[in-house]
C-alpha cells in the first residue's frame, strides 16, 4: 500500500536551548498553515553562527523532544546529524526529497533569515520550494520578498533569544516561563550551559 504523502514543515535551528517562542512558530505552523506536520530540524552546526557556544547536538535533540512533549504533530530531527559537516539547507532538502518522495517540503523561517538567502548554499535552488516566512520585527525579505513560492505568515512572536537564556543559565538567573516547562527541569538539574 503506497504510503499518502504529507505537507511537512521543516523548522531548522540551532535551538540552543529551544524555548517557548520556536514552540509558539512551530504550532502555528501546524495548526494555521495547512501543514501536517512540523520537522524541527536540530542543526549541528550552522555555518553562518559561532559554533563554540553550541551545546552538544544529542544534548538539544533531547531539549527539543522535551519541548514537544506528545504532540504527534511536531516532530524532533536528528538528520542532520548524519549530514556532512557543516549543514547547508539545500542539502538537506535534496537528501529528505529523495528519501521521502511522497511528501511535500516547505521551509520555514523567520524574515531575517529571508534577507540573508543570497548567501546561503544553493539559494536559488531553495526557493523553488514553498517557504513559509514568519516576520520578524523590523526585516524586509531583501532578493526574495517578492518571489511566488515565499508565503507571508502572521505566527504570534516572542522576542526571547537562546543567547539570553544562555546567559541567565550562567548568571544563575531563573529561566522559568521562557521555555517549555519540561525544558526548564531538565536545564536545572543539568549544567549543559552552565
Amino acid at each position: 500500500m503506497a504510503l499518502s504523502g504529507k505537507r511537512i514543515g521543516l523548522f531548522f535551528g540551532s535551538f540552543n536551548p529551544v524555548h517557548t517562542g520556536h514552540m509558539i512558530i512551530a504550532n502555528y505552523m501546524v495548526t494555521r498553515a495547512g501543514l501536517d506536520e512540523v520537522w524541527m530540524v536540530v542543526s549541528p552546526h550552522n555555518p553562518l553562527k559561532d559554533k563554540k557556544s553550541l551545546a552538544n547536538d544529542h544534548d538539544r535533540l533531547h531539549l527539543v523532544n522535551l519541548a514537544i512533549g506528545d504532540n504527534a504533530k511536531i516532530r524532533a530531527s536528528n538528520i542532520e546529524f548524519q549530514l556532512p559537516k557543516p549543514s547547508y539547507t539545500i542539502d538537506t532538502l535534496v537528501y529528505l526529497e529523495e528519501k521521502y518522495p511522497q511528501h511535500q517540503f516547505i521551509l520555514l523561517m523567520g524574515g531575517d533569515n529571508l534577507l540573508t538567502l543570497d548567501k546561503w548554499k544553493s539559494h536559488e535552488k531553495i526557493v523553488e520550494h514553498p517557504i513559509y516566512v514568519y516576520k520578524r520585527p523590523g526585516s524586509t525579505g531583501g532578493l526574495y520578498e517578492k518571489n511566488p513560492n515565499v508565503h507571508y505568515m502572521d505566527a504570534p512572536l516572542l522576542d526571547i533569544s537562546a543567547t539570553y537564556i544562555r546567559d541567565c543559565l550562567q548568571q544563575g538567573l531563573s529561566i522559568e516561563y521562557l521555555v517549555p516547562d519540561r525544558v526548564y527541569e531538565y536545564l536545572l538539574n543539568n549544567k549543559i550551559y552552565r
